[in-house]
This record gives C-alpha cells, structure tokens and sequence, in this order.
C-alpha cells in the first residue's frame, strides 16, 4: 500500500505546510507590544516619588524600556519615547543613547516626528559629538522644504547647535531664506543669521545687504529680528557700524511712527505699542550715536519725544524709559536732554517698586560724572534711600552718595553718612567709615572739622575701622598743632565711654594721650570741650592699666597703650613709680612682642634714665603724604598703607618696557627709573639699558651695624624698639627729624611753577622746592588737572633724565582724574649739582576719544633760591 491510496499527496501536504507557517508568522508579526507609558503618566510617577531613590528606581526603569524600543526598531512609538527622553533630561539623567533616534525622527516625512527630532537634536547634540556632523544633510533638506514650518524647525536648530563649519556650510541658504517672500520664514532666518555671525564672524559681510532691506518690513517680527541683527553687527565691527550710520533716519521714522501709533491690539502691552521693538531700537541708535555727534543731533528730538510722551504708571512704560536714559547719556546729547534724563532717574526713585529704584541708582552712579549738577538736584532723595530696607539699594546708595560729596555740601553730606554708618550692618562699616576718611580728607573745610569727623567715624565703626584710618588719623594730629589740644581731650572722653570694644579707637586714643597727655592735664582748656572735672595722673593710669589688663584688647592695642604710657613718663610731673611698675610686669608676659618691649622700656628707667627725655619727647609733625583717590590713604612710618593689598601704580616703566621707553624718549643717555612698589631711591643703571633693572647698583651696603643708611647713629636695644610699629620720632642735631631710620628734611617754602602740557583739556604743572640742607636735591610736585567734564582713566605718568642725575618716583594719588579733578604725584632728582637737568615725559590716559599718548620734554628747569 502507496500514500497515495491513504490520500496523501507530499507536494499538496507540504504547499499546505508552508502556507500555514506563513500565515502563523504573519498573526506573529501584526501582534505588537503593548503602548508604552504616556509622557503625562511618566511625570506623574515622577512627581509622586517620596525619595530620590524611588524617583531613580522610576527612570531607571523607563529609560531601561526606551532602550529596549530602540534595539526593536520600534518606529511606531519612537516620538512618544523620545518625548520621554528629554523630560528625562531635563531632569538631569543621562540620555545621550537617544541622539540617533533623534536623527530618524528627523529623516522621517511626518512633521509631528520632525518637531520632536529636532526638539532633542537641539537638547542632545552639541559640535563635540560625532553625531552632529550627520545633521547637516537632514537641514539642508529642510531649509528647502516647501512647509514654511519644516524650515522654521531647521532654521531654529542650526541657530542653537551650529559650528563653524556648519555654519559655513549652510550660512549661503540662510542668507537666501531672509530674502523669502514669507514673514515668517525672514524672521526666522534673521534669527538664525544671528546666531551664525556670534559663532562666525567673518561670516558677517555676506548677511548685509539682506539685513538692510529688513528695515522696510511692515511686519514687526522681521522688524525686530532685523535690528536684533544689525544691532550684533555694529556691535562686533567698526565698519559695519560705521556702514549702518546711515540707517539712523530710517530707525527714527519707525520709533516715531510707534509712538504715535493708535490703538493696535496685535501690538499693544498696558497701553505701550510694541515695547519690544521700542526697546531694541532705542539700544541701536544708543549704539549709532556713541562719539558721533551727527547721528547724536538726528535722534535728540525723538529721544525728548519718547521721555516726554511715554506711559509711566506701568512698568512697561518705565521700560521704555529706563532705555532711552541710557542712550541719552551715551551719545552726544545736548545738555538739556541730559537734565530730563538724570530727572527720569530721580523719578523712578520715588517708585514703589524696589527693582525700579535699584536700577534708577545703579544708573546714576554710572553717569553722575557725566553730569553731576543735575544728578545733586535729587541729592535728598538719595540719601532717603539709604533707610531703605533692601540691603542692596542701600548699598548703591551709599556709592551714589560718596560720588555726589564736594567741596560745597561735605558738611551735610559726612553728617548725613555718620549718621548711616551708625546704623549700618557690619557689612556695611568698614567701607563706608573708608570712604568718609577719604572724602573728608579731600574736601575738609578745616582742621577742626576734619578731627571731628574722624573721631565720629572711630566712634561708629568701631571694630571694623580699617588700619588705614587709624594711620592717617594719627598723622593728621600730629600735623594739626593748634588742634592737638582738642583732640587728646576729645579722644579722652571717647575712651573713658568706649574703651574696650573698639581696638581703631584705643589705638587713636592712647597714641594722642601719650604725644600730649601734658596737655590733656596741664594744658589750657579747649573751645567748645568740657574739660574732666578733677582729673588726676592717677586717674590716667588707671584707665591705662585696665586697657592693658583687659583679655578684650588685642596685642597691637596693647602695644600702642604700653608705648603711650612709657611717654606719659615724661608728660607727668608725678607718678612715674607706678607707671614703672605697670611696665615691669610686662617683663613676663606671655607674648614675646610685649615681653621684649616691657623689659626695654623698663631700661629706660633704670641703665638709660638719663636718655628717657630725650627719647621720648614729642614727635615733631609728620610729613604729609596722604593720596587718597587710589586707596592709599597715608604715609606714615615710612611705609605705605595701601587699601586692599593692591599693588601701586607708580608711574614707572615696567621692567619690560624699560628699553622700550628709552627708544621712545629718544637720546641714550636718559635713564629711566626701574619699577619699584614703594617709595625710595632708584640708583640710574651705569652701563646699557639691560642694567635698568639692577636696583642693588650704586648702593653702599657696607653700612655698619648700629647706624642707619644716613650716618645717624641708633642707641641700643631700647631704640630698637622705639622705632618699631608706632613710628617714634627722634630729633637730631641738624634740624631734621628720623622717621623709622628716614631721614626727612625740611624744604623751603616758595616754590615756582612750569606748565609742562597743556593740551585737550589735561594741564600738567611742575612745582619745585629744595630743601633747605640739601642743595642736590630736587622736589618736583606734579599736578594734573583735568578740565574737561569726562573722567580720564588709566592715568600714567613717565619721566626720564640724563644719566648723571637721579630719578625717584612716588606713587600716584590715582590713576583716574574725575572731571575737574586732579592728580597729584612727587618726583625726587638727586645730584642736581652734575649738570643741567632736561626731562622727557611720556603722558598716557584713555579718554572720550579712546586712548590718548602725550610726549614732551622739559629742557630748563626755574632758579630757585640759593639755599
């Protein structure tokens, strides 16, 4: 028996076979995976997470089905997944797995997936990725699609995530797109030619005569687009500002056409039409008009237009205005706009809004220079601003207040600022007692006046009185000889209220006491001051010994009051056992610097009785030596008290540049000083120009211990001591007086006077004095004025002489001349007896005009007297 008699035929059974497997593949395939999480159920989960480790465990687990949908091809539920992704990037979770599928949703036909493609190519991708570079294609398709909003997708992904050579490769189809007849295809193709030119500047001069023509557009979207554009333009190069000054006329025709616009509610923000594009125009002219004075007087009208005639009960109006203030004050605007500007200002100060206020001072403090007289017209209103209670208008008002102080309102203005600086935050003490030192050491009415202030700020700061006050209140007593009187006993009723919480104070106090406690005891009785009622020598050293014994005080407070109390020795007609028996105990303290000064002030008493008058007699005045404008706020001991640690601006040449500035200055046989960062003598270089830098050259360094540099001989260990910290005085024989081992001798009085420059508002002045012991030496005082109304900033000053002279250079009082200002700096030229001296200048600033360079050369210096 065959198959065929059972009926079975192979070829039909196996046709069949193969049939029915196909059709059970093909009910396989049509079963597909179940739909994948939703976004919003995703963030759900999310957000209901308690912990951050439950909200791990949820993205973990989405991101482990992403993946999984990826490696299937699933290109059903792609978009919804990479939708998913990017929340989940935006979280901060890693997602860099899904920059492919981002590119095949981007490839697909569908402009649903192309939305979300691009979405996350703009997340995802950035030019440090090999991925980035397979996009190129993919936009340049799209910027030729015919869907208007295809091409928007890709202009707005090739602005966010463009490199330079995608930039490049693509710039010439932008550049067509802004020509497109379509709106909404210019707008976003100036926003894109935009972000090119900041990625690629050279890029620039392609884009231009497209940009212009954006100008005509009646639609306010390219309108804004295109002076966005224009804006990047001038602000990247001078000749394309220099190309767009044309367009000034036109951009003042659209600005006044929107203010006098009717109602337009496509446009309308409260009231304002299009505050936008206002704003963007009114920061382009401000660009245009800076140092232009034609492009200025084109746009003064319509700048008064706007300040005039904008809405200011909404913030949007305030906008408007806060813009057109800027560009008022940055171009060459006339005088009286300037005015209505600064009283804009003032205006926003009367705002509620603390934001408001906050930016009408940030804005005045940058233009009070530009015009102080109207900015001192809201001079009250300022100061109310300063019992603000947001710490940061408080802080700008402080500034803007110090800025408005002069020669004419300083009394009100210190009044005013003693009375904030009592009240102030900590933060707040330290620079503002500065900068009333600072200010009442420039514009003092009188010496009364200034030691008033000075005690008040030692008084209301406190603690957090800098160092620097301290030295220049010190060097002002001892200057002020009629007023010495006062000051020990103003400063005396001040420790005895305020004794152990303010260190600055004590210092002040106990250093004045010791100078002059005679006076304090014996002395008449100053104006205007209760002198204490039965106040003894005893009562004195009382209060002296609780300073000393007290744990408040730090070491340096200690120090002053133990050197003050060894004067007082000398200041008493009694008492000085017991002033003796304080100082013995310091014998042995625990703090080596009080042990070494207890055991050598208590020689004083015993090896070196017969010395103790002469050592510890008054100091004569400090010489005066106080700029101020460049933080330097005293000279005293010799050394400099710089604010900050900043370094000085000397007015030297750098060592670089030494060879440089004498190529500059001409004749080889100048020298020029080589850098140093304090005062003192520079040595010129004997050989070359290489040996500029040699600052040891010439100098004796054989000097035998025991003498100074001067020849002066020092007296043991105990003037050792005394010359330390607290600047001990010691006359000598000749009329001089020695400062710390400086010998400073006195100078003559009439000094005469060369104008040496004279040019765009700057004028520099030579004053000379010799001393009256020193024939060979030469003090020039030099002045430099500025009489324009702009400040001149970095500020440098350069000299040079023949060789057989001697040049040093003290610091600058700044780097910076306000307008009407000054700026002060004292040179020094020694063996004065080699020659006829000459001097070449180099004179540097920045000013209105951009950087300025001055030479000239002074070839007769005025006889002065024979000394």
């Amino acid at each position: 028996m065959n198959a065929s008699e059972h009926g079975f035929n192979p070829a039909f059974n196996m046709a069949s076979i193969r049939q029915a497997l196909n059709e059970a593949v093909e009910r396989v395939s049509t079963v597909r995976m179940p739909a994948p999480t939703r976004l919003r159920d995703l963030i759900r989960q999310i957000r209901a997470a308690r912990t951050a480790a439950e909200e791990r465990t949820v993205v973990n687990k989405e991101c482990a089905y992403i993946r999984s949908t990826f490696r299937e091809e699933d290109s059903v539920w792609r978009c919804r997944n990479i939708a998913k992704l990017l929340y989940i990037h935006m979280l901060g979770y890693p997602a860099h797995f899904g920059q492919l599928e981002c590119l095949k949703l981007i490839a697909s036909p569908r402009f649903t997936d192309k939305r979300i493609g691009y979405l996350g190519a703009m997340l995802l991708l950035d030019e440090r990725q090999d991925v980035h570079l397979l996009i190129t294609n993919c936009l340049k398709q799209d910027l030729n699609s015919p869907i208007q909003f295809v091409i928007g997708l890709a202009l707005c992904t090739l602005g966010a995530i463009a490199s330079p050579e995608m930039a490049r490769d693509l710039a010439a189809e932008v550049e067509r797109l802004m020509k497109s007849p379509n709106a909404y295809i210019r707008k976003k193709a100036a926003l894109c030619a935009f972000r090119i030119i900041r990625r690629v500047p050279e890029l620039m001069e392609m884009f231009l005569p497209a940009t212009r023509s954006l100008l005509t557009e009646k639609n306010h979207g390219v309108l804004i687009t295109g002076v966005t554009l224009i804006t990047e333009m001038c602000e990247n190069s001078v000749d394309t500002l220099n190309h767009f000054k044309k367009i000034v006329p036109n951009l003042v025709r659209i600005l006044k056409n929107l203010i006098l616009a009717g109602y337009s509610p496509e446009h309308d923000v409260s009231g304002v039409s299009d505050p936008f594009l206002q704003v963007k125009i009114l920061r382009l002219l401000r660009i245009l008009g800076r140092n232009d004075v034609d492009a200025s007087e084109a746009m003064n009208d319509i700048l008064a237009q706007v300040a005039t005639n904008t809405e200011t009960s909404k913030n949007v109006g305030n906008t408007i205005l806060y813009e057109t203030v800027l560009s008022i004050m940055d171009i060459k605007s006339e005088s009286g706009l300037r005015v209505l500007a600064v009283n804009i200002l003032g205006r926003f100060l009367l705002n509620n809004d603390k934001n408001i206020r906050y930016v009408a001072l940030n804005t005045l403090l940058k233009t009070v220079y530009v015009d102080t007289s109207a900015v001192q017209r809201h001079r009250s209103t300022i100061l109310e601003c300063l019992k603000d209670p947001d710490v940061s208008i408080r802080r700008r008002a402080m500034e803007l207040s110090f800025a408005l102080v002069n020669s004419n309102n300083i009394r009100n203005m210190i009044k005013e600022l003693l009375l904030f600086l009592e009240k102030a935050d900590p933060e707040f003490k330290a620079q503002c007692s500065s900068n009333i030192v600072m200010s009442a050491e420039r514009y003092s009415p009188n010496k009364r006046w200034h030691l008033e202030t000075l005690f008040k700020v030692l008084v209301a700061a406190g603690n957090y009185v800098r160092d620097d006050v301290v030295a220049c209140t010190i060097q002002l007593i001892s200057e002020a000889q009629p007023q010495q009187g006062y000051a020990v006993n103003a400063l005396w009723h001040a420790l005895e209220r305020d004794t152990f919480d303010k260190q600055p104070l004590a210092q002040v106090a106990t250093w004045c006491i010791g100078e002059y406690g005679d006076l304090l005891l014996y002395g008449p009785p100053p104006e205007d001051v209760e002198v204490p009622v039965n106040l003894t020598e005893d009562d004195v050293i009382d209060v002296y010994q609780r300073l000393l014994w007290s744990p408040q005080n730090t070491v340096v407070t200690k120090q002053y009051t133990l050197l003050s109390l060894t004067k007082l020795s000398t200041r008493f007609q009694r008492g000085n056992e017991k002033i003796r028996q304080i100082i013995d105990t310091f014998g042995s303290n625990l703090h080596i610097e009080l042990q070494q000064r207890g055991i050598e002030f208590s020689q004083l008493f015993r090896k070196y009785d017969h010395l103790r008058p002469a050592l510890l007699e008054r100091m004569p005045p400090m010489e005066t030596a106080r700029p101020q404008a460049n933080g330097i706020i005293g000279l005293v001991n010799g050394e400099q008290e710089i604010e900050e640690d900043k370094p000085v601006e000397t007015g030297v040449t750098p060592a670089s540049d030494s060879s440089a500035l004498l190529d500059l200055l001409g004749s080889s046989e100048l020298s020029v000083p080589a850098l140093v960062t304090s005062p003192g003598v520079v040595n010129n270089p004997a050989v070359g120009n290489n040996d500029l830098l040699d600052l040891l050259g010439g100098l004796d360094l054989s000097t035998p211990a025991g003498t100074t540099g001067n020849g002066i001989e020092e007296v043991g260990s105990p003037l050792g001591v005394l010359g330390g910290n607290e600047g001990i005085f010691s006359p000598t024989s000749t009329g001089n007086f020695l400062v710390d081992g400086l010998l400073t001798p006195p100078v003559q009085n009439e000094v005469p006077s060369v104008l040496v420059l004279d040019k765009a508002g700057l004028k520099i002045n030579f004053k000379m004095e010799r001393p009256l012991d020193s024939p060979d030496l030469l003090v020039i005082n030099m002045t430099a004025v500025n009489s324009t109304g702009i400040p001149l900033t970095d500020f440098r000053f350069e000299a040079a002489v023949p060789r057989t002279f001697q040049l040093q250079m003290l610091p600058p009082s700044s780097t910076v001349i306000s307008p009407s200002g000054q700026v002060t700096q004292v040179l020094k030229v020694s063996n004065m007896n080699s020659g006829n001296l000459r001097m070449r200048l180099r004179i540097s600033y920045s000013g209105d005009s951009g950087p300025v360079l001055e030479q000239t050369e002074v070839n007769s210096f005025p006889a002065l007297g024979s000394q």
